[in-house]
Formats: C-alpha cells, structure tokens, sequence
C-alpha cells in the first residue's frame, strides 16, 4: 500500500526534479502540501501530486496549441 503523505524528497524523485524545486512549488502555493508536526515538516498528499501532474499536462497542451513548432528556414 503506498503511503498517503509523501516527503518532498519523494515528490521530487516522482517529478525527478530537485528537492529545492518542490519546496518552491509548494512555498508558491503551486502545489497543494500540509506542513505537520512539531518542526513544521512538509507533507503532499498522492492525490494532490497526481491532481498537479494532470493540471500541468493540460497547461502543457494548451501552451502546445498555441505556440505551434515553426519550421526553419532552408539554409
């Protein structure tokens, strides 16, 4: 059974971006986490990890959509 809570260490290793990454994301407020215990530890819960992964695929799509892969000029 896989845990409910994830470290950002684990997020990180999920995303395989850095450690200071995921705690920029979630500083920012881009992704969802709950600070816990007594020295404040950060916590993502999976379902927010996957809700952000889906959220991040449709936000690439549309920038797909609407930055179109030009062609380069034959040299």
């Amino acid at each position: 059974m896989e845990p409910r809570f994830l470290l950002l260490s684990d997020v990180a290793a999920e995303l395989n971006v850095s450690d200071s990454q995921v705690y920029h994301m979630v500083r920012s407020g881009e992704l969802p986490a709950i600070k816990i215990g007594g020295r404040g530890q950060w916590r993502v819960e999976r379902p927010r990890l996957e809700e952000y992964i889906q959220r991040k695929y449709a936000e690439t799509a549309e920038w797909v959509r609407t930055n179109p892969l030009a062609e380069r000029d034959p040299e």
